[in-house]
């Protein structure tokens, strides 16, 4: 899951042909900088829409840099429908954001007519705003079947009533640099990288073993154990809750083998000890400091941004050890909003396959929708940045496979707990696993008053 990261910093991949391709190539990542651009339009605030006086306003309340307006759609809805006119609301970071959307619901006022939500946190919206918010899986033109059923349940309450439309999703790869790879003396044809550490995380420790033994002068094998540890776990099920919505972190040995996993990265001298989304981890990418990377779709737009033009075929993506997904969020429909049967068909437009491969190809947000995998936009995508990578197939197969995990009300915090609190100590000044471990367990029973 994507709980460190706003939204700005958790976004674009690959896209698909001609003009789609050259938009996506075109894009610095639309949510992947680690420093935040300057301060958005005030929430309240409307951009102007056409000026023809449409008798039906839509707002869409967003976080960061979202896509749906960077891909046109909102323009096409309006064409769709003369009658309607589709306004974007916007702040800049989800931990702005998120707070007053929870203090909005409760009010019943000073909404938008669409909100979005990050999926660190849409258990919690479904936990204490369910009865704020409409009932969605039953909206005119929402068809459950086209969805990958782990998101579907996301967005679903414990009794069936589904709340929340699933947009886009992080599923995993790993990214490699090939010039490091071939210097190390490993394989750099992205089918026999993706052998190295087929179907066991573990093996990709191993891959990093043999590469230390060559390294090239100044480089890791990885970024950070961090990133090693949110990889794992978002192949995890159950991970941090269980189904019935209690904690199960401390206990779950799924978890702890995921994190002495990481941690064995770190032991082992197989990282470069960064934390992500710093200057320093922006700036390990131009200066080709380490050779993987644990990589959702959205990422791939950042590696581009961040390594530059002397990245360009440098870079390559094979698949995971293991299908897994990082980041993603959601569509609500408030119940307090004027025009909710008009905003839920908005919303079930927008989260349409056909729209999701849109912005796909214009945004590289990887489509939550599964009967959007075999559209050309999302099937034939390819990458030029990373060799020509075949994007579209590599996460399509990895979204596939991700098993479905409950997600819990505070698991952003608990997340933060483990990669800022508890790994990132192991990695960069090398304290205990258990200690860390230890230290992690605390921080969550304190931030929850347990």
């Amino acid at each position: 899951m994507g709980w460190r990261r706003s939204r700005d910093r958790r976004r674009t991949g690959g896209g698909a042909y001609g003009l789609a391709l050259a938009l996506l190539l075109g894009l610095a990542p639309a949510a992947g900088c680690a420093t935040d651009p300057a301060e958005p339009r005030p929430a309240g605030a409307l951009a102007p829409v056409d000026g023809r006086g449409r008798p039906v306003t839509l707002t869409v309340g967003v976080f960061g840099t979202f896509g749906f307006q960077e891909a046109g759609l909102y323009d096409a809805y309006m064409r769709l429908h003369p009658d309607v006119a589709v306004r974007q609301t916007s702040l800049t970071r989800n931990d702005v954001y998120y707070p007053q959307l929870l203090t909005h619901l409760t009010a019943g006022s000073g909404l938008a007519d669409v909100q979005a939500v990050e999926v660190g946190n849409i258990a919690e919206v479904l936990d204490t705003q369910a009865d704020r918010l409409d009932e969605l899986g039953t909206a005119p033109g929402v068809d459950r079947r086209a969805f990958l059923p782990w998101k579907w349940a996301q967005g679903t309450t414990r009794d069936g009533r589904t709340l929340a439309l699933g947009t886009d999703i992080g599923p995993q790869a790993v990214c490699y640099r090939k010039d490091l790879f071939a210097r190390a003396g490993l394989p750099t044809e992205r089918n026999a990288v993706g052998r190295l550490w087929a179907g066991d995380w573990r093996k990709y420790l191993s891959a990093g073993v043999r590469y230390r033994e060559r390294a090239p002068r100044g480089t890791a094998f990885t970024d950070s154990a961090s990133g090693v540890l949110a990889a794992v776990t978002g192949g995890v099920s159950p991970r941090f809750y269980d189904e019935r919505g209690e904690l199960i972190v401390a206990e779950n040995p799924a978890v702890r083998a995921a994190w002495d996993l990481a941690a064995a990265f770190a032991r082992q001298g197989l990282t470069a000890r960064l934390q992500q989304f710093t200057p320093g981890w922006d700036q390990a990418f131009a200066n080709g400091a380490f050779a993987t990377i644990a990589c959702p779709a959205w990422m791939l737009g950042y590696i581009q941004d961040k390594a530059g033009p002397a990245g360009r075929g440098r870079w390559d993506v094979a698949p995971a050890p293991r299908p897994g997904s990082w980041g993603g969020s959601f569509l609500v429909v408030p119940s307090a909003g004027r025009q909710r049967a008009e905003a839920a068909r908005l919303a079930a437009w927008l989260t349409a396959p056909a729209q999701q491969a849109t912005l796909f190809a214009r945004r590289g947000s990887f489509p939550s929708a599964s009967a959007a995998y075999t559209l050309p936009a999302v099937a034939g995508a390819r990458h030029p940045y990373f060799g020509d990578a075949p994007v579209g197939a590599i996460f399509a197969k990895a979204a596939l496979g991700v098993p479905r995990a409950p997600v819990g009300p505070k698991d952003a915090l608990v997340w933060q707990a483990l990669a800022d609190v508890g790994m990132l100590q192991v990695d960069q000044t090398g304290r205990s696993p258990d200690s860390a471990w230890r230290a992690a367990m605390k921080a969550i029973d304190n931030a929850l008053d347990r």
